[in-house]
C-alpha cells in the first residue's frame, strides 16, 4: 500500500488566514525574493544583542556574495551565529551550494570533508582557526574566507531552478557512516513549508535557535521556516545559556530534541516556574524518539509539544503530529508531495523532499534506493487514520540465539511508560558464563518519585519488573540497572547505543 497526503488534511489545524498564506516556492531564491518586500523592516535575526532586519540580512548577504563567486560549492565552518546565517543565505541565493560542516570537526576531518565533497572555497568562523590547520598545510590553494569579511561590491540574488543543488548536509544515513546528502532547492523548500503545517499560529513568531545549523533539524525547521514565516530568530550561542536567553527573548516557538525538552520540564518542576517563559506556545520536537510523557505533561504548562519525524535525506520533515494528545505514540500525518510505503516492516519514501544523492558515494546512494524508493532503515506502521508510527531501526534489531528478533525501541517504549523513567536502553549482553541475554538500563526522573514512601530505586525496579513480566518471553530482560548518570549522547543528543556483543 502506498500512502499519500494532501495539504488540505492540515487545514483544520491552522487559522484560515494563516493557512492561505502558506505558499509553495520552487527554490530558496524565489522564496527569498518574495518575502523580502513583505518583511523588510522586521527583525530576522538577533545575535549577541544586535538586531538584523530582513533587509539588513539581504544587504549583508549581497556584500558577501562577491567573495564566494557563483556556481561553486562553498564550505561553511561556523558556530551558530549571525555570520553563519548570512553566509548560508548568501550562498544558496547566490547560485552556490552551501556545504554546512559541523563546527566540532577536527582539523583532519575538515580537510577530508572538503576534498571528498568538492568544496571550492571555505568560509570559516575566526574562532575556529585551529580547525583549518590541515587544510592550510595539505590544500594551500583552497580559498579561505572569514565569515566576518565583506566586499565593497554587491552581488544580486541569482535565480535557481527547483532541481539546482542547494545544500549538502552531514548524516549517518542508514548505515551509520558519515556522508554528505545533497538537497536541491525543491527539497529544501518542501521541508521549509512542511514546517508550517499542523498548528494554529504560524507567521510572525519568535524562534530561538538552539540546535546547530549543521543539523538538518536546525537548518530547515528552525532557520528556514523562521525566515519563511517572517519570524524573528534569536541565536543561542551556548546551550548552557539557553534558559537565560529564553528569559531575555521570550520565544513563542522552540525547536528542540527530546533530551532538551525533558531537561526544561524537569527544571520547571524543580524550581516551580516555567523555565521556558510565559510566551512559549509550541515546542517542535524531533531528531529522536519523543516520550509520550513529555507530550502529556507540557500542556499542563500551557505549551503544546508537537512530535514529528524526518531524515536528513528527506530535507528533515516527513511527518508531524497535530494531534499529539490523542495519539501520543505517533509521529503524525505524512506531509504533502511525498509517497510512503512499508515493505517487510521498513518505511520507504519517495517525493519532492528527497535528496539527490550522497555526494561522492555512488555505491552508498545506490544501496539506499530500490526502484526509486529510499529505504529509511526505520521500522514503521501506519494506522487506520493515516498516522505514522516508528517502532525501531533495522540495524538495531537484536537476533537472539533462539532466532527471535527483538527491536530495542519497541521494548523500550514499554519500559518508558512510567512517569519516572526518562530514558532507557535495551541491549544484548553476555554473562560470565557466556550466555546471551537482554539487559535494561534506565535513567530515572527522580523528581517524579518525590514524596513516595520507600526506596526510589526499589520502586523503580519493582515497577519495571511488572512490565517485564507482561512482555512476550523473547522480549523480557534478564537484568535491570537504574543509572545515576545520563547515557552518553551524540552531538544531536541521541543516545549512543551499546554494542557489547561485537
Amino acid at each position: 500500500m502506498i500512502c499519500t497526503t494532501d495539504r488540505e488534511v492540515f487545514r483544520k489545524y491552522t487559522d484560515p488566514e494563516e493557512f492561505e498564506k502558506i505558499k509553495e516556492y520552487g527554490s530558496v531564491t524565489e522564496m527569498w525574493e518574495a518575502i523580502l518586500p513583505q518583511y523588510a523592516d522586521r527583525v530576522a535575526v538577533e545575535d549577541e544583542g544586535v538586531k538584523h532586519t530582513f533587509a539588513g540580512l539581504e544587504d549583508d548577504a549581497a556584500h558577501f556574495r562577491p567573495l564566494i563567486g557563483k556556481g561553486r560549492r562553498v564550505g561553511i565552518l561556523c558556530r551558530n551565529g549571525y555570520g553563519a546565517v548570512k553566509a548560508c543565505i548568501a550562498a544558496v541565493t547566490g547560485g552556490c551550494t552551501a556545504v554546512i560542516l559541523p563546527p566540532q570537526l577536527p582539523a583532519d576531518a575538515v580537510f577530508g570533508c572538503c576534498m571528498k565533497l568538492g568544496v571550492n572555497e571555505l568560509v570559516y568562523d575566526p574562532a575556529l582557526q585551529d580547525s583549518l590547520a590541515t587544510v592550510k598545510k595539505a590544500a594551500p590553494s583552497l580559498p579561505l574566507i572569514s565569515v566576518d569579511d565583506a566586499s565593497h561590491d554587491r552581488s544580486p540574488v541569482v535565480p535557481a531552478a527547483p532541481s539546482d543543488p542547494c545544500v549538502i548536509m552531514f548524516t549517518g544515513g542508514t548505515t551509520g557512516r558519515s556522508k554528505g546528502a545533497l538537497l536541491n532547492h525543491r527539497a529544501v523548500m518542501e521541508g521549509t513549508v512542511n514546517g508550517c503545517y499542523g498548528y494554529k499560529d504560524v507567521f510572525g513568531q519568535r524562534y530561538l535557535l538552539v540546535l546547530p545549523l549543521s543539523h538538518v533539524f536546525g537548518l530547515i525547521r528552525n532557520l528556514m521556516t523562521s525566515l519563511y514565516t517572517g519570524s524573528a530568530l534569536y541565536i543561542c550561542r551556548n546551550n548552557k545559556d539557553m534558559f537565560r536567553d529564553i528569559a531575555v527573548f521570550r520565544p513563542t516557538v522552540l525547536v528542540l530534541v527530546p533530551a532538551l525538552a525533558d531537561m526544561a520540564l524537569s527544571l520547571s518542576r524543580k524550581f516551580g516556574r516555567n523555565m521556558l517563559g510565559d510566551d512559549l506556545k509550541y515546542i517542535i520536537c524531533g531528531a529522536a524518539a519523543v516520550s509520550p510523557y513529555l507530550i502529556q505533561e507540557y500542556p499542563k504548562m500551557g505549551i503544546s509539544l508537537l512530535a514529528g519525524y524526518g531524515l536528513t535525506e528527506s530535507a528533515n520533515l516527513v511527518s508531524g503530529n497535530p494531534e499529539s494528545q490523542r495519539k501520543p505514540e505517533s509521529v503524525g500525518i505524512p506531509y504533502p508531495h511525498q509517497q510512503l510505503r512499508i515493505e517487510d516492516g521498513e518505511l520507504w519514501l519517495k517525493g519532492d523532499n528527497m535528496m539527490d544523492c550522497y555526494v561522492g558515494d555512488e555505491a552508498e546512494t545506490a544501496a539506499a534506493y530500490t526502484d526509486g524508493w529510499f529505504r529509511t532503515g526505520d521500522l514503521a506502521r501506519i494506522d487506520e487514520d493515516g498516522f505514522l508510527y516508528i517502532t525501531g531501526r533495522i540495524k538495531e534489531i537484536i537476533v537472539l540465539p533462539n532466532g527471535e528478533n527483538v527491536s530495542p525501541a519497541e521494548v523500550e517504549a514499554r519500559f518508558n511508560e512510567p512517569a519516572f523513567i526518562r530514558d532507557s536502553q535495551v541491549f544484548e549482553d553476555v554473562t560470565e558464563s557466556g550466555a546471551h541475554i537482554l539487559a535494561l538500563e534506565v535513567v530515572p526522573r527522580m523528581e517524579a518519585l518525590a514524596g513516595v514512601n520507600g526506596d526510589p530505586k526499589e520502586i523503580i525496579v519493582s515497577t519495571l519488573q511488572k512490565i517485564n513480566d507482561s512482555l512476550p518471553p523473547y522480549q523480557r530482560v534478564s537484568r535491570i540497572v537504574v543509572r545515576d548518570t545520563d547515557f552518553e549522547r551524540t552531538p544531536s543528543m541521541k543516545i549512543k547505543r551499546y554494542n557489547k556483543c561485537k
